[in-house]
């Protein structure tokens, strides 16, 4: 039974989880490794999953963790560089490159939360519960974060439900 349910949670989610991981991290390995560790995570923890209000943001509030010690990680060791956007650039459009530098340059926090809420269309409260903050933190990061994005990517810009001129 455990095992049943455990399948279909990891079928239903694991494409979820993965892209999450990405658009946090911008590289398609890690997302992969860090959606793979976040279902061991679930698996090991899964009597606490299950019971959970709501085990898909569960789930994500695991990849946003190890999201976040992987992008610190990566900082402290200063192997930040540019050479992961110009192997990419052969095979993605400029316009998702632009997208990709400018959610690097976010703060986590407000990264996350325009993440969660634009790209996964998650309402505010979930996304407070992935991220354990308030609701009214939420509304700010995602505020200033789609703020900030606007005017790093510099045109007029409409992503999914919020629009920025400058």
């Amino acid at each position: 039974m455990r095992d049943e349910a455990f399948r279909a949670y990891f079928e239903r989610h694991h494409a979820s989880l993965s892209r999450l991981a990405f658009l946090m991290t911008g590289e398609s390995e890690v997302a992969d490794d860090l959606a793979a560790d976040a279902l061991t995570e679930v698996w090991r923890h899964w009597d606490r999953v299950n019971a959970a209000d709501d085990p898909v943001a569960y789930g994500h509030g695991i990849v946003m963790n190890l999201a976040r010690n992987w992008i610190r990680r990566r900082s402290r060791e200063r192997l930040l560089s540019f050479d992961a956007l110009r192997r990419g650039r052969d095979a993605d459009v400029p316009a998702v490159l632009d997208v990709r530098g400018a959610l690097r340059r976010l703060p986590h926090r407000r990264r996350a939360c325009v993440v969660l809420r634009y790209a996964f269309d998650l309402p505010e409260r979930e996304v407070a519960t992935i991220l354990g903050i308030s609701v009214g933190a939420v509304k700010s990061a995602t505020s200033r974060g789609a703020k900030q994005l606007a005017e790093l990517l510099g045109d007029d810009v409409r992503i999914d439900g919020w629009e920025a001129a400058r």
